[in-house]
């Protein structure tokens, strides 16, 4: 679930300046207001067949890996057929062989001398190894939280934002969004139909007239100039979060990275400290090629966060563990690994959830 965010009084109406005088705002459907000053959980509880389609959704990788222990005997050849499955599965060299190792140090310790058992290891070991990525989305510790959400063309981004609103409209959250991939045909009316879907899974209509989702667009303009005028909206007219869509772009597109670099100085105009997380979205089917993106991504804006989504049906899911692997052996030196916020298997609203280390390792290798 998110972190438990403290919501504060609204300030007074303000004139919203440049933003009502720049940009088109589009209510997308009404919702309850937030009471003020008071605790709020920004997720409803879990969905109860989550796991079961997070299962199914990492069957193709799960099945590679956990075929391997079928056999009666452990020996040189089963951690070698466990090698070539790893690797796979895009779990890549350095995080197999870090698996590998502890594996083979346990099942020492252990005296394990069934294969189930070994398994069963296994999966504490992955646990273990994906727990620097998981960490909770925390919101309220500024307001608005500006959010910058970036990645490769077909990753999510767009369709991760409306299921991320609907999480933060059920909790209470009022959140404004910044259609700043201005050039994509129809990008704006996807975004919109996102957040009505959003705001219509949390239902209630706002007590004080005010919609629980907005826009922010202005077809053909400068994507810095639309994340401007968006938080400077939101943060006129007491809003919990603001999020930011960007038009996709290859790591390798030189200039396009610059427009982000642009985009974020600008927020940070708009309100000091921010953006207070940049997400990126990635495709899990593209396994070794993900991490690739994460890398670039963070050496060009400093990702604070991840989100990994159609891990269903793909056979590349191990690609989590060389995400975590990098983050805590190559990232410079007290950053961390960038956390995986939420994983995603499937079209749904509620198939976006918070990525959990011990119920993924479960779900792939049980």
């Amino acid at each position: 679930m998110f972190s438990f965010f403290r919501k504060k009084d609204s300030p007074p109406p303000q004139g919203s300046g440049r933003a009502a005088a720049a940009s088109s705002t589009q209510p997308a459907s009404s919702g309850s207001a937030a009471g003020a000053a008071s605790e709020l959980a920004t997720a409803p509880s879990r969905d109860p067949g989550w796991f079961t389609r997070l299962r199914q959704g990492l069957r193709k990788t799960g099945s590679g890996i956990a075929g391997v222990f079928t056999g009666a005997r452990i020996d040189a050849a089963l951690y070698e057929e466990l090698e070539a499955a790893l690797l796979m599965a895009d779990a890549g060299s350095a995080a197999t062989q870090a698996l590998l190792a502890e594996l083979k140090r346990r099942v020492k310790d252990a005296g394990a001398t069934e294969p189930e058992a070994v398994k069963a290891l296994l999966v504490d070991v992955l646990a273990d190894q994906l727990a620097p990525l998981q960490k909770a989305l925390v919101v309220g510790d500024q307001r608005p939280t500006v959010m910058m959400v970036v990645g490769v063309n077909g990753a999510g981004k767009t369709t991760s934002i409306g299921k991320l609103t609907r999480h933060l409209a059920e909790g209470g959250c009022r959140v404004l969004l910044a259609a700043a991939d201005t050039f994509r045909a129809a990008a704006r009316e996807q975004l919109a139909v996102w957040a009505t879907r959003a705001s219509h899974a949390h239902g209630s209509a706002a007590s004080d007239g005010n919609t629980m989702v907005q826009i922010v667009s202005q077809e053909g303009a400068d994507p810095a100039a639309v994340t401007f005028d968006a938080v400077s909206a939101g943060r006129a007219r007491g809003c919990d979060v603001v999020i930011a869509d960007t038009a996709g772009r290859l790591p390798t597109q030189a200039h396009l990275m610059e427009e982000l670099k642009k985009i974020r100085r600008v927020i940070g105009r708009a309100q000091e400290g921010a953006p207070h997380e940049v997400l990126l979205v990635v495709d899990g089917n593209t396994g070794q090629n993900a991490l690739a993106q994460v890398k670039a991504f963070d050496a060009a804006l400093g990702l604070t966060g991840l989100v990994v989504t159609k891990l269903d049906g793909t056979a590349k899911g191990g690609v989590l563990a060389a995400i975590a692997r990098w983050g805590v052996a190559e990232r410079a030196p007290g950053q961390g690994p960038v956390p995986v916020y939420f994983i995603g298997v499937g079209e749904r609203l509620e198939d976006l959830q918070p990525f959990d280390a011990r119920e993924f390792a479960e779900a792939l290798l049980r």
